[in-house]
């Protein structure tokens, strides 16, 4: 996020840049219509992690609790990375996916609308 000061020699040092999580880096992660989760869910995983590993273990803990994450069709879900559509290597890490710190990640999953189809 850009910062306007007021003063031209104004230097504000930045508190959760990516030196400060000893080797890991913020990914944001969304399930569009499944507002159970109101905003995106912050986490800090490894830039080196496989995108597989991501979809495999970090979502399942981030989102399982939704009774329609084990119905997921995951060959069917879309994914976005900062709000433009792209096609994830689940074997490429994350940072090889463009996923760098404070990325924001989404998923829709096109046959799942969240419950009862209102999109909770």
């Amino acid at each position: 996020m850009s910062v306007k000061a007021i003063r031209p020699d104004y230097h504000g040092d930045m508190k959760d840049s990516v030196d400060k999580f000893h080797g890991q880096q913020l990914l944001a992660i969304g399930w569009d219509q499944h507002l159970m989760y109101a905003t995106p869910l912050c986490v800090p995983v490894p830039p080196q992690m496989p995108f597989g590993a991501l979809v495999g273990q970090v979502l399942p803990a981030l989102f399982g609790q939704h009774p329609q994450f084990a119905q997921i069709d995951w060959a069917r879900v879309r994914w976005l990375r900062a709000g433009q559509p792209f096609e994830p290597d689940a074997d490429a890490s994350l940072a090889d996916n463009g996923l760098a710190h404070k990325s924001v990640l989404r998923f829709r999953t096109p046959e799942l609308a969240g419950l009862y189809g209102v999109g909770f």
